[in-house]
């Protein structure tokens, strides 16, 4: 004879595929290692797919559940939706920062070329004043009358 009874052994293996759902959606996060790879991998689509398994999980099993049972899948869910939502902000706000930096990036080369075009303008508006400006000629200017000398 088994030393649990069949209520407690489905109850361990509920409460384990809670838990599958819940690492797998944890991992998909990128809150978590994935054990396989050793690394942070991020899919909040994935995510939101093993969220959505949870849900449906409890739907299917409402009013079957013990409280146990009940409380261990509804705050898992909660706690999961909490930070799928932290984590879709996070990753917006982190993709308008890369759009706000690339458009920085691509504007620096203009507004380099822009004042280089702005210098030259002036150094050339520059250079036509100084050819405008009417030089005296020693014909025109009124030569003075040197000591000595009387006309």
């Amino acid at each position: 004879m088994s030393e649990y009874s069949s209520d407690q052994k489905n109850e361990a293996f509920f409460l384990q595929l809670v838990l599958t759902f819940q690492t797998a959606a944890w991992q998909q996060m990128g809150k978590l290692k994935n054990p396989l790879t050793d690394k942070i991998e991020k899919d909040l689509n994935q995510a939101q797919f093993s969220i959505d398994m949870l849900e449906m999980i409890r739907t299917k099993t409402q009013g079957n559940l013990s409280e146990n049972e009940n409380f261990f899948l509804n705050k898992a869910i909660s706690e999961l939706q909490l930070n799928y939502v932290a984590e879709v902000e996070k990753e917006k706000r982190e993709k308008e920062q890369e759009t706000a930096t690339k458009e920085a990036r691509e504007e620096e080369p203009k507004k380099a070329t822009e004042e280089k075009k702005e210098e030259k303008q002036e150094r050339t508006a520059g250079e036509k004043k100084e050819k405008k400006k009417p030089r005296r000629s020693a014909k025109s200017s009124k030569a003075k009358p040197r000591k000595g000398t009387q006309k």
